[in-house]
């Protein structure tokens, strides 16, 4: 097995802005889920291709603009 590297997206969120609505986890609950006080907890590495728009739409309905893409690379193993 090899790692091919690549380029792509990962969440992140203001902590300090958030205010624990929940809003991102409903629409991107492969991703977001909440911890008991209703703040997100958000997988770790980048975002799956299939799932950039809903990602995007998270990001555009988080009401204190507390959840953000940003650019990211990684390290994505590779089979022959």
């Amino acid at each position: 097995m090899t790692a091919r590297t690549g380029h792509g997206t990962r969440l992140r969120v203001d902590m300090i802005a958030c205010d624990g609505r929940g809003l991102c986890a409903e629409v991107l609950p492969e991703l977001i889920t909440l911890d008991d006080w209703g703040f997100p907890i958000i997988a770790a590495g980048p975002v799956p291709p299939e799932l950039q728009g809903q990602a995007g739409e998270a990001v555009r309905l988080c009401p204190k603009l507390a959840l953000r893409l940003e650019p990211c690379s990684y390290n994505a193993p590779t089979t022959r």
